[in-house]
């Protein structure tokens, strides 16, 4: 028998902390979590990504967020991303957004969200496209989504440990822990 653990997507724009953060949660509750999928994937093409490529990142990502059974059963599982920000990635490289994913964001919630504000210095990779304002816009953005999904989340800022401890303080709230 297998406990439902309450799905914690860590959502937020480019070099905001999410995967740090979506680590040291997961550590903290000594549960599992997921990868950024998308980071994964785009880094393993020897080409420029497509939309074929966003639509299955989509999918994996629907996949992993429809799971009710996890090996782990722990309070929490934490996602690294989530289907936001594909649907804003979406909608800024391609100015469309397949049904399927739409439908997801309804009928896919997480249980809650820590979006990042991107307080932290942007750190330029391979597979990071927006910095400066644009990440500022980006975070609006996300929150304006969230906000029309009705999706329940929290916005986390600060740098370091405060930023962890922030996240921590918002699930003990949440989830009365």
């Amino acid at each position: 028998m297998y406990n439902l653990a309450k799905k914690i997507v860590i959502t937020g724009p480019e070099s905001s902390g999410k995967t740090t953060l979506t680590k040291k949660l997961a550590e903290y509750y000594n549960t599992v979590f997921f990868t950024e999928y998308a980071r994964e994937y785009i880094e393993t093409l020897n080409r420029e990504y497509l939309y074929k490529d966003l639509e299955h990142i989509a999918r994996r990502q629907i996949k992993e967020l429809s799971e009710n059974k996890y090996e782990h059963s722990k309070k929490f599982i934490f996602f690294d991303t989530g289907l936001i920000i594909t649907k804003v990635w979406f909608e800024y490289k391609y100015n469309n957004v397949p049904d399927f994913l739409s439908e997801a964001l309804k009928n896919t919630k997480p249980d809650y969200c820590l979006l990042c504000f991107p307080d932290l210095p942007w750190t330029p990779d391979k597979t990071r496209e927006n910095g400066g304002e644009k990440r500022i816009e980006l975070f609006a953005k996300y929150k304006q989504e969230l906000d029309s999904y009705g999706y329940e989340y929290d916005v986390i800022k600060g740098k370091g440990n405060s930023r962890f401890l922030s996240a921590v303080q918002y699930l003990s709230s949440a989830y009365s822990l």
